[in-house]
């Protein structure tokens, strides 16, 4: 049943769903784990470096944890590829900010305008959803310490704590 619904992102299922978008989640639920933690000091970010064979060759890089900015950090769980699409435009989205207005681009505001990006492929013909999660910690002025979990959707919420992928 569900064949003639899962081909296009902007078809809905009878059910009301979205398959192209479950699938995508089933890329994070298949991807290492990363968990977050915030307190009123800081947030913490941890993050499981998955093994898929022991014949391949590890890198010496961290796979999990990404630096967006100098207040702005965030942990991956999913398509690594996606991953560094959304991570590029998110440092891109922080330094034009940084530039136009000479301070250091709010954390929620940074999060939402990725989030953004990434509904917009759920809701367009021709393009698949991006099949990534985040974990953002971050500082800013107004709100101090804070950590955001963004899904396939383009929704985003705050969190206390919070853990992405299996």
């Amino acid at each position: 049943m569900s064949r003639r619904y899962d081909s296009r992102t902007t078809i809905f299922s009878p059910e009301g769903r979205l398959f192209q978008v479950e699938y995508a989640m089933e890329a994070i639920g298949n991807a290492g784990a990363a968990i977050g933690i915030l307190s009123k000091d800081g947030v913490v970010l941890v993050g499981e470096k998955k093994v898929t064979s022991k014949l391949l060759q590890t890198s010496a890089s961290t796979e999990k944890m990404y630096k967006i900015d100098d207040h702005v950090a965030c942990a991956v769980a999913g398509i690594m590829s996606d991953a560094n699409i959304l991570i590029n435009t998110a440092r891109v989205q922080a330094q034009r900010y940084t530039f136009a207005y000479q301070e250091p681009m709010p954390v929620e505001q940074l999060v939402q305008s990725l989030c953004d990006t990434k509904q917009g492929y759920t809701q367009f013909g021709g393009l698949r959803p991006f099949g990534v999660s985040f974990l953002f910690a971050g500082w800013d002025k107004n709100f101090g310490f804070q950590l955001y979990m963004s899904d396939p959707s383009g929704n985003y919420g705050g969190w206390k704590a919070a853990a992405i992928g299996v």
